[in-house]
């Protein structure tokens, strides 16, 4: 399965049926005259928010959604079926933004919201219902009215209560991998993770869904490595965990590394910059407890508040870093539904750009 997170597509409702232009004739009947009835109602588009999915692949192609019209009047007084809705499932966490991408003109947040996004034509009346005690025999009818039509945009924001960032190399597939149900790739290179990854951690009684996101490096705003087309996945998070590599192995030391990623996270704007963020000080099984603390120092003086010395291979000191989640996180989960969608899917798949 691919992972797509936007989608460009066209709707239309569908228009009304014409009314009927009929008159009653009729054997040993004394009294004719008009009996065209009206046209059926167009079907309307509605946007749904449905369990199962956490992708927008199934819109690359399929990108057209037309609704059905009316059925016209018939004689008899008969009035023409209205059309049947048209109903677009998508991803809790999708929005649907204009075709300029400047206004947001729906936001589903919660499974099962019903949005009826674009109404359906009205029927047309028929000749019977122009009659007239000064229009006997009106043979003038409604064509019905057209159906509403736009391209708009879906763009998918996974509905995840913590996120998980950092630079490449990090260790945050060991790391999500050694906490959660998340299989997620590992290699030693650069940008092993290309797509988000979604995972259920189970801590001390309760869950939460943990967002991994690829690696952030200096740039990404303006569209370096993969950019931040992904940092968008952790806008609705209460919480993120940075993690640092202590190991040695990267460019950039501790301090340096958390200050490219907070500067890409204030670039992207939408309140990242804002979010309480937990430093996660990984690999300390490749170093020793002095040099651990001599870097936690140096970050606290760079304006960390809160760091932790953890081992994703190892599990080292993630009870205390997962305690200090749970403290940011509501004692009801509010993703549990979401969570039970996680539960048994390995990833989301194969990352699919869309052009």
């Amino acid at each position: 399965m691919h992972f797509l997170d936007q989608a460009k597509i066209y709707l239309k409702s569908g228009a009304g049926g014409p009314g009927a232009v009929s008159f009653r004739r009729e054997a040993y009947v004394e009294f004719g005259g008009p009996d065209g009835g009206n046209g059926g109602d167009g079907g309307d588009v509605i946007i749904e928010s449905v369990a199962g999915l956490n992708t927008l692949i199934d819109f690359r192609y399929a990108q057209h959604f037309k609704a059905s019209r009316g059925s016209h009047g018939m004689g008899k007084n008969r009035t023409g079926a209205g059309a049947k809705d048209l109903v677009i499932k998508v991803p809790v966490g999708t929005q649907v933004l204009s075709e300029d991408k400047e206004e947001i003109l729906a936001d589903f947040t919660e499974l099962g919201q019903r949005i009826v996004f674009l109404k359906g034509g009205m029927g047309g009346r028929g000749n019977a219902s122009y009659k007239s005690s000064t229009n006997r025999a009106p043979r003038q009818h409604q064509p019905g009215t057209p159906g509403e039509e736009l391209w708009v945009w879906l763009r998918l924001k996974l509905l995840a209560d913590v996120g998980l960032l950092g630079l490449p190399n990090a260790g945050k597939s060991t790391f999500i991998n050694q906490i959660s149900n998340a299989k997620a790739k590992v290699g030693h290179y650069a940008f092993t993770t290309l797509v988000p990854k979604l995972g259920v951690v189970h801590h001390k009684g309760r869950e939460f869904v943990l967002a991994d996101i690829p690696g952030l490096i200096e740039g990404a705003a303006d569209g370096a490595g993969i950019g931040d087309r992904f940092l968008g996945h952790i806008e609705r998070c209460r919480v993120l965990i940075h993690l640092i590599d202590i190991s040695g192995t990267g460019d950039n030391d501790p301090a340096e590394a958390m200050r490219t990623v907070n500067a890409e996270l204030e670039a992207h704007g939408e309140g990242l910059s804002d979010k309480p963020q937990l430093i996660a000080l990984n690999k300390v099984d490749l170093g020793d407890a002095e040099l651990a603390d001599a870097f936690a120092a140096e970050l606290r003086e760079a304006g960390a508040d809160r760091v932790f010395a953890v081992s994703g291979v190892t599990g080292e000191g993630i009870e205390e870093l997962l305690d200090a989640v749970l403290s940011y996180l509501p004692d009801s989960t509010t993703t549990e539904t979401k969570a039970a969608e996680v539960e048994d899917a390995e990833e989301l798949g194969d990352w699919s750009p869309l052009d």
